[in-house]
């Protein structure tokens, strides 16, 4: 199962029909989730308020219009729909918690109760507890470029996201760039005991090693090793650039990995234009 969190905004709609392409392509259901945040007009009242029936049927509008749309993109997915009362991160985090969802998809800005908490509370708070991988999805369509592009470092909890990453490409019939970005340490002298290209090719080789028992799981996923001397933000948004996906961890260590949950992911969040899956060893 497949989890969306929708709102009626375009980010969300975006979500909407990414989750309904990967659904068709991983044979998923799919479950639209509306959160109808009530704190705001429970604010002062009674002990036994309700929630008033224009909310309701705003969130039902929403939902119906979400569903629609995957039926007519996606006819023979199967989907269903359900709202909830509460805080939208919350809702959304207990419905892919308590179903062992396959993903939690949300798009990076919402409406109302959504809003301005996706980059933030969903890429942060979401992305770094929940067991499943969370993709974040910006509203405009981009034209399919065949690439799915995934963080390397030599960090075990690197290998969640690079299985995540080969099972999206093998799914597409994509390739998988493998991108795995490294600095000279802060007191590098030409004095230091190794030469430029002795690091690049261990830089190389930690890519390969990383690599080898998935490529060989995955034999019908073309490869590209990306290893670069740059800044793992830097490398990770210029190869996005090119992709229809970008599959990073949650958290790490080493040069690309060492704040994957922290500024890394906050800042590829924020700086790519593709959909963003951050997935938790």
């Amino acid at each position: 199962m497949i989890i969306v969190g929708v709102d009626g905004s375009d980010a969300a709609r975006a979500a909407v029909e990414w989750a309904a392409d990967d659904a068709f392509r991983r044979g998923s259901a799919l479950r639209l989730v509306h959160a109808a945040d009530t704190s705001w007009y429970l604010v002062g009242a009674r002990p036994d308020a309700t929630l008033s029936e224009k909310v309701l049927r705003e969130g039902r509008r929403v939902l119906d219009e979400a569903e629609a749309l995957v039926r007519e993109r996606r006819p023979s997915v199967e989907v269903v729909t359900h709202e909830v009362e509460g805080e939208p991160v919350a809702v959304l985090r207990d419905q892919a918690e308590e179903d062992g969802a396959e993903a939690l998809v949300v798009g990076s800005r919402g409406l109302g109760g959504f809003s301005g908490a996706l980059l933030g509370s969903v890429g942060a708070s979401l992305a770094g507890h929940l067991r499943c991988p969370v993709v974040v999805v910006r509203e405009g369509r981009r034209q399919e470029r065949g690439e799915v592009v995934a963080g390397v470092d030599d960090a075990p909890e690197c290998e969640a996201a690079l299985a995540y990453a080969f099972e999206q490409a093998a799914a597409r019939g994509a390739t998988l760039r493998a991108v795995h970005a490294w600095q000279l340490p802060a007191l590098y002298t030409p004095e230091a005991p190794f030469t430029m290209d002795e690091v690049r090719t261990a830089q190389q080789q930690v890519v390969r090693d990383r690599l080898k028992r998935l490529k060989e799981a995955h034999p019908q996923v073309t490869v590209v090793e990306d290893v670069r001397r740059a800044h793992p933000v830097d490398a990770l948004v210029a190869a996005s650039r090119e992709a229809d996906l970008l599959v990073v961890g949650s958290q790490g260590r080493g040069a690309l990995g060492s704040a994957l949950l922290g500024s890394v992911s906050r800042n590829v969040l924020h700086h790519v234009s593709c959909p963003v899956a951050v997935v938790r060893p």
